[in-house]
């Protein structure tokens, strides 16, 4: 209200009916200019009263928030309404019916909205005190879209994983110059018999001495293809499909697909997992192939036997997950080059198992380290963000 209005209203009973008319058009067009910019905002908000019962809602709102089938605000129809029923996710109208129960009005929580026929989108609903002369009067929901910041985080990610593109080719190319060498000095000899038959009887060297440089050959093509699909997986986008998920229902899944194949290797499991974790952004089939490239690595590391823990905590807004073993461990050279492409200390390993376990966890948003010691095992160490995160906000304080 402006300075005006307030001043006028103070002496309201000595206003003339004009003066009146003037202060009730001021009045009228503040309310006009106040609804226009609720209604053009971006962030969707939600008004409520103490029982969360719906005062007002604004058009970005309803957009964002995809209100239950039929529903259209009108404050003397819905007033009964409360905002919870009135939420299509069921994960947001959850969110907001514990707000109620447990009287919280300052928290933050992301969510994933998976609307049929629509891709999926990052919504963040903060709940906000409304306070009127120093009294709670309920609560202000506000809703933003995230799905374009989550979207640019994705592509920072990516070009930030083409810096490392140049160290992969350079990689590849060493791979690559071996058999081609090799296919080149086998070719050079096949010509040479042939030249030296020509020139002689005319006639083709011994089958079985042709058949043994075209089999080398042979073979060093088939090395060549396997190390160009290789570089294709290793390069190819990592396009995550991410929704909320809970990772103590993951691994567990994870393991007892691998437990018969552990059991009969003589592999203990001990699970240390947090109580009640929380949900995190994740896609489901990227994350089950970092684990069994883990767990994999682990199996190859313990021969003999041997025990694989696993634990989990939050820490500082993190999802900390550890998994370690207890086998024949690294050199600390070995750790240091254990992500980068084609290194490996398997006889048959590609070298690019722990180099896609990088990648797409740098795809999560996370960070993955490795802690080992020659002689008495390894632990990698995952972290990733909990971006649900409640976050609660500074308290407003009442008097």
């Amino acid at each position: 209200m402006t300075d005006f209005v307030k001043r006028v209203s103070k002496k309201l009973l000595k206003l003339s009916d004009e003066q009146i008319e003037q202060l009730f058009d001021a009045v009228t067009e503040e309310n006009q200019i106040l609804d226009s910019i609720f209604e053009s905002l971006s962030t969707g908000l939600l008004i409520c009263d103490e029982e969360f019962r719906l005062i007002y809602a604004n058009k970005a709102s309803e957009r964002l928030f995809h209100f239950s089938s039929g529903f259209r605000f009108n404050e003397q129809k819905n007033s009964d309404l409360h905002v919870w029923e009135l939420i299509h996710d069921k994960d947001v109208s959850d969110f907001l019916y514990a707000c109620f129960l447990n009287q919280n009005c300052n928290i933050c929580r992301e969510f994933t909205l998976g609307i049929s026929g629509e891709s999926t989108r990052f919504i963040e609903v903060t709940l906000s005190p409304l306070v009127k002369k120093g009294k709670l009067e309920g609560s202000i929901i506000s809703v933003i879209d995230i799905t374009e910041k989550r979207h640019q985080e994705t592509l920072l990610r990516r070009m930030e994983g083409l810096a490392g593109l140049t160290n992969l080719a350079a990689s590849v190319a060493h791979e690559i110059k071996n058999p081609l060498g090799s296919i080149s000095i086998h070719i050079q000899l096949i010509q040479k018999a042939v030249e030296k038959a020509r020139k002689s009887d005319g006639k083709l060297p011994d089958e079985k001495f042709m058949e043994k440089y075209l089999s080398v050959v042979n073979e060093e093509i088939a090395r060549l293809n396997g190390i160009v699909v290789d570089f294709l997986f290793a390069v190819r986008p990592v396009n995550p499909e991410f929704q909320l998920l809970n990772p103590n229902e993951l691994l567990n899944q994870y393991i007892d697909f691998c437990r018969p194949e552990l059991n009969e290797n003589d592999i203990e499991v001990q699970f240390e997992l947090m109580d009640n974790p929380p949900n995190l952004l994740l896609d489901s089939n990227l994350f089950r192939q970092v684990i069994l490239n883990l767990v994999q690595n682990a199996q190859s590391a313990m021969p003999n036997g041997g025990t694989l823990w696993i634990s989990s905590n939050v820490k500082n807004d993190s999802f900390i997950l550890c998994i370690s073993d207890n086998g024949h461990g690294m050199d600390e050279k070995t750790a240091a080059r254990i992500f980068e492409p084609y290194y490996t200390t398997k006889v048959n390993g590609t070298g690019l198992g722990l180099t896609m376990a990088y990648k797409i966890i740098k795809e999560f948003a996370g960070d993955i380290t490795v802690q080992s010691e020659l002689g008495e095992g390894t632990l990698f160490r995952i972290s990733l963000p909990v971006p649900q995160r409640e976050r609660h906000l500074l308290e407003y304080n009442i008097s």
